[in-house]
């Protein structure tokens, strides 16, 4: 059962990845990483109220190896 979950899980990153990606982000990023990326560095997300579990995934999502130029 845990290999169904997990290819079910890669396809879901992949659909995240995709739509980062249609929005202009970096193509190997999730949308969570983006959003965190927007709060570290002052931009829109981090003038949003979210709520504090939703915060700590976005900040914790953040891949360091990614594109940090895209503008967020």
């Amino acid at each position: 059962m845990k290999v169904a979950w997990d290819y079910v899980w890669n396809i879901l990153i992949a659909i995240d990845q995709l739509a980062n990606a249609v929005l202009g982000g970096w193509h190997d990023e999730t949308i969570s990483s983006r959003l965190g990326k927007s709060i570290l560095k002052g931009g829109w997300a981090s003038k949003v109220p979210w709520p504090q579990w939703l915060y700590d995934h976005f900040i914790e999502s953040v891949e360091p190896d990614e594109d940090w130029n895209m503008g967020y």
